[in-house]
């Protein structure tokens, strides 16, 4: 199955990660092959590489909390299975890159996470309840084993993982 995948960089630091095109495609890919979600051939996404003023201004218009995050998801209404768009996810740099930091991550395996969760929520997962969070963090995590990635969960020092939901509690989901 094909998906059409336009990545637009509207912030120039993200040009410093190297190969961000293929990670984004390789990601997206992994993501519908370990969902197994049937989309619409040829179906369309959006990921959007942007910085935090970009992404706050997204954020207060759309969800009405005026500060920035580190991925948005916007899917497009209608079943998974008719939607030729899918919808856009948007990615800050300045919050995705604080984090990796923080969290001892590479900030190509953090921006690789981004695009995984991101895209999750698109095609319908999500984790509002703790079910929910424990199903897309258990596949996020195949994914990201698919990918050649660390654990997005593990935790930075001590190697624990973190608990079900705790993404980032600044981080806001779908619209």
């Amino acid at each position: 199955m094909s998906v059409e995948i336009d990545i637009i960089v509207s912030a120039e630091a993200w040009k410093r990660v190297e190969g961000l095109e293929q990670l984004t495609r390789d990601c997206i890919e992994a993501s519908l092959a370990e969902s197994g979600a049937t989309l619409v051939e040829g179906c369309e996404i959006s990921v959007t590489y942007c910085d935090d003023a970009e992404i706050q201004a997204l954020n207060a218009e759309w969800c009405g909390k005026d500060r920035p995050t580190n991925v948005l998801s916007f899917p497009t209404p209608g079943p998974l299975s008719a939607r030729p768009l899918l919808g856009d996810v948007v990615i800050a740099y300045e919050t995705v890159a604080r984090e990796a930091e923080e969290q001892e991550k590479s900030m190509r395996d953090h921006a690789a996470h981004m695009v995984i969760h991101g895209f999750l929520h698109l095609i319908g997962y999500d984790h509002e309840t703790a079910a929910e969070a424990e199903e897309m963090e258990s596949l996020e995590k195949r994914i990201a084993s698919r990918l050649g990635l660390r654990d997005p969960y593990a935790g930075e020092a001590a190697g624990e993982e973190a608990e079900p939901g705790e993404l980032n509690e600044r981080h806001v989901d779908t619209i």
